[in-house]
């Protein structure tokens, strides 16, 4: 299916987007255009991400998967076309879209010389010793809360960042490769925190080359165009 045909082609690409009634999706895109040195990644690219939904991006290296992150999430103005968050055009509504946002990328992005409790005080200052604790638990990670981070294998230095999770209350997720790393037993744990957030009306939008146990919206690039199948 493509993804110009998962809205109504007859809504105007304009200061009124496709959720101007305050119903629908949260995060939209209207006639996406990216090139990198002269080539195309992707062209007229369309989608509605809604509350509930679990997004993968996928396709093969080089078809556009790290261009487009960075474009959801503002680190990148180079394409064309227009993004919506709650159907108002993001450029005035970027404040709203980030307060909302949890992101966490591919590196860690933890800092090696504090101990897992510092780097979460750091990323959650409003957190509580009691819930960062509690987060570093439910990752696996009690009784490592005082230790140096650089110490630790990549799988924990992983959950040290996925504890953030728990602790911010964020609707919309944005992970880019979250289950790498990660042994077995917990790409089982954190597929269900997945499925928990959507189920509980949150939005998720994920590159991996894990299959999901669930069925997943998949933006598929790469393509002669991008499909959007439910798989």
């Amino acid at each position: 299916m493509s993804l110009q045909n998962l809205h109504n082609p007859d809504t105007p690409s304009s200061a009124t987007g496709p959720n101007a009634t305050g119903n629908g999706p949260w995060l939209s895109a209207r006639g996406l255009f990216c090139e990198r040195d002269e080539r195309v990644l992707f062209s007229d690219l369309n989608f509605d991400f809604s509350p509930g939904d679990i997004v993968r991006i996928a396709g093969p290296n080089g078809a556009g998967k790290s261009s487009l992150m960075r474009i959801l999430l503002g680190l990148s103005a180079g394409f064309e076309g227009e993004l919506f968050w709650h159907g108002e055009p993001m450029a005035q509504q970027v404040y709203d879209f980030r307060s909302q946002l949890l992101y966490l990328g591919h590196q860690v992005g933890v800092k090696g010389n504090l101990s897992p409790e510092e780097n979460l005080a750091w990323f959650s200052p409003s957190a509580s010793q009691q819930d960062i604790y509690g987060a570093l638990k439910k990752v696996g990670l009690a009784g490592y809360e005082d230790l140096l981070t650089h110490g630790l294998s990549a799988g924990q230095q992983r959950r040290v960042a996925l504890a953030r999770l728990f602790l911010e209350d964020k609707p919309l997720w944005i992970l880019d490769e979250p289950f790498t790393a990660i042994d077995k037993e917990g790409v089982s744990e954190l597929e269900q925190v997945v499925i928990n957030h959507a189920q509980a009306g949150g939005l998720v939008i994920l590159t991996t080359h894990h299959d999901l146990r669930v069925p997943v919206k998949t933006l598929m690039l790469g393509g002669q165009e991008s499909e959007m199948p439910l798989c």
